[in-house]
C-alpha cells in the first residue's frame, strides 16, 4: 500500500500516464478499420469480418489475461504492472507500423492485448492508494486523463493519417506509450508491502471469493453491458461517417473529431459525475446515465449529416462518462482492501470480454439487416444497415438501466462489505 499522504501525488502522475497512454492507443483506434482495408487481405477474409477482428483479438486475449495479471498485481506490486502494459505496448504498436497485411496485423493486436493493460493497471494502483470515502472522486480524475486523452488522440491520429499515411500514426503511438511508462517509472513511489504467505489464497480462491460478494456479480454484468454498447459501434461508426455528405476528402480526420468530441464530454462528466456519486450514491448516477445513453444513441440511426451525429455524439459522451467512475467506485465500496488488482484485473476481464463480442456482434447486426431486410420485404438500404446499430446499441443501455434499478440496492454502503467464504 501507499502512504496516506501520498496518495493525491500518485493520482495526479497516474492521471497525467493516463493522459499520455490514451493519446497514443486512440490516436491509431478511430482509423483501425481503414487500415484494414489500406493493408488488404492475404486469405480473400471480408473488410467487415477483418475489421471486427482486429477489435475482437485484442479484447479475446486482455480477457484471458487480465484476471492473471491482476492476481499478479496483488502479490508483487500495481506500478510493475502498469510498466508491463506501457512499454509493452510501445514494442506491439511499433511492429503494426510494419505489417504487410491485415492477418499480420490482427494477430499483433492479439499479442497487445495479452501484454498491456494500461487502464485496469492504473486502476487498481489508485484504488489501493486512495481512501475508500474518496474513490468516486479518484476514479473520476482518473478518467479526466482517460477521456482527455481519446478526446484529443483520434483528431491527432486522423490528421497525422490524411497527412503522412497510417504508419506514421502506429510509430507516434508507440512513443507515446514508452513516455507514458517512463511517468510512472520515476514519477510514482510504491511501498508494496507483500501479503504474508498464510494471508495468500490462490488464485481461483481469490477470483471466487471476489465474485461471491453482494453485487458484484451485478456490477461487472454491469460493466459488460456498458461497454457492449459502446464497443458494438467501433467497427461501423468510422464506415458509416465516411457515408455522409461532407465527410470524403477528410474522412480520418471528420472520424478522429466525432470520436474526440464525444470522448471529451465524457471526460468532464466523469469527474463531475464521480464527484456527486460519492455525496448523492453512484446507484442513482448509473442509472440516470444509462437511461440517457439508451434515448441519445436511438436517434443517432437518423442522422442525414455530419455535424448532427457529432452534436449526438457529444451529449451520449455526457450520459456513457459518467458510468464507468460509477461501476469502478461501487466496486471498491462493495470489495475488501488489498485485493484491488483482482477486482480491477476481473472488471477489465469483462470489458475485454464485452469488447470481444461486440464487434463482432455489430458487424453481424450489419449482416443480418443488409441481407436479411431486403428478403423479408423491408425495403431497407444498403445505408440502413449500418444505422441500425444505433438501435440496437440503444436497447443495451437500456437494459443496464433497468438492471441497476431493479438489482443495486437503495443504500449506499459505507463499509466494504466482506464476501463469505
Amino acid at each position: 500500500m501507499l502512504g496516506s499522504m501520498s496518495w493525491q501525488r500518485t493520482l495526479y502522475i497516474m492521471v497525467f500516464a493516463q493522459l499520455t497512454s490514451s493519446v497514443g492507443f486512440s490516436i491509431m483506434f478511430p482509423f483501425l478499420p481503414r487500415y484494414v482495408a489500406f493493408l488488404g487481405s492475404s486469405t480473400g477474409l471480408s473488410l467487415e469480418l477483418l475489421a471486427a477482428l482486429v477489435f475482437s483479438a485484442q479484447a479475446l486475449t486482455m480477457t484471458i489475461a487480465s484476471p492473471i495479471w491482476g492476481a499478479v498485481s496483488d502479490r508483487v506490486g500495481r506500478k510493475p504492472m502498469v510498466e508491463r502494459a506501457a512499454y509493452s505496448g510501445a514494442v506491439t504498436l511499433a511492429l503494426m507500423a510494419f505489417v504487410p497485411n491485415a492477418e499480420a496485423l490482427v494477430l499483433l493486436r492479439a499479442l497487445q492485448g495479452f501484454l498491456t493493460g494500461t487502464v485496469s493497471a492504473g486502476n487498481a494502483l489508485v484504488a489501493a492508494s486512495a481512501p475508500r470515502e474518496r474513490v468516486g472522486y479518484a476514479m473520476g480524475l482518473l478518467q479526466l486523463g482517460l477521456g482527455s486523452g481519446v478526446a484529443i488522440g483520434p483528431f491527432i491520429g486522423g490528421l497525422l493519417s490524411d497527412a503522412f499515411g497510417y504508419r506514421t500514426a502506429f510509430l507516434v503511438t508507440a512513443a507515446l506509450l514508452a513516455l507514458s511508462g517512463l511517468l510512472v517509472t520515476f514519477g510514482v513511489r510504491e511501498t508494496f508491502v507483500r501479503p504474508p504467505k498464510k494471508a495468500r489464497s490462490g488464485v481461483l480462491r481469490g477470483w471466487g471469493r471476489i465474485l461471491r460478494a453482494p453485487q458484484v456479480g451485478t456490477l461487472y454484468s454491469l460493466s459488460f453491458l456498458n461497454w457492449l454498447g459502446r464497443n458494438m459501434l467501433t467497427p461501423i461508426l468510422p464506415l458509416f461517417i465516411a457515408t455522409l455528405p461532407l465527410a470524403a476528402g477528410g474522412a480520418n480526420t471528420t472520424i478522429g473529431l466525432i470520436v474526440g468530441v464525444a470522448a471529451a464530454t465524457g471526460t468532464v462528466s466523469a469527474i463531475y459525475l464521480g464527484r456527486l456519486g460519492d455525496r448523492l450514491g453512484h446507484r442513482w448516477i448509473l442509472i440516470l446515465c444509462a437511461s440517457a445513453a439508451a434515448l441519445l444513441y436511438l436517434p443517432q440511426s437518423l442522422v442525414t449529416q455530419v455535424w448532427q451525429l457529432l452534436v449526438l455524439q457529444a451529449l451520449t459522451g455526457v450520459a456513457v462518462g459518467g458510468m464507468t467512475p460509477a461501476i469502478a467506485a461501487l466496486l471498491a465500496r462493495y470489495t475488501e482492501p488489498g485485493a484491488e488488482g483482482v477486482v480491477y484485473g476481473l472488471d477489465n476481464a469483462i470489458v475485454s470480454a464485452s469488447r470481444t463480442v461486440a464487434p463482432l456482434l455489430g458487424a453481424a447486426v450489419v449482416e443480418l439487416v443488409r441481407v436479411g431486410g431486403p428478403r423479408l420485404g423491408w425495403g431497407l438500404s444498403f445505408d440502413d444497415a449500418y444505422r441500425s446499430i444505433f438501435v440496437v446499441t440503444s436497447g443495451f443501455f437500456l437494459l443496464a438501466a433497468l438492471l441497476a434499478l431493479v438489482r443495486l440496492p437503495l443504500a449506499k454502503p459505507q463499509q466494504p462489505v466482506r464476501a463469505r467464504e
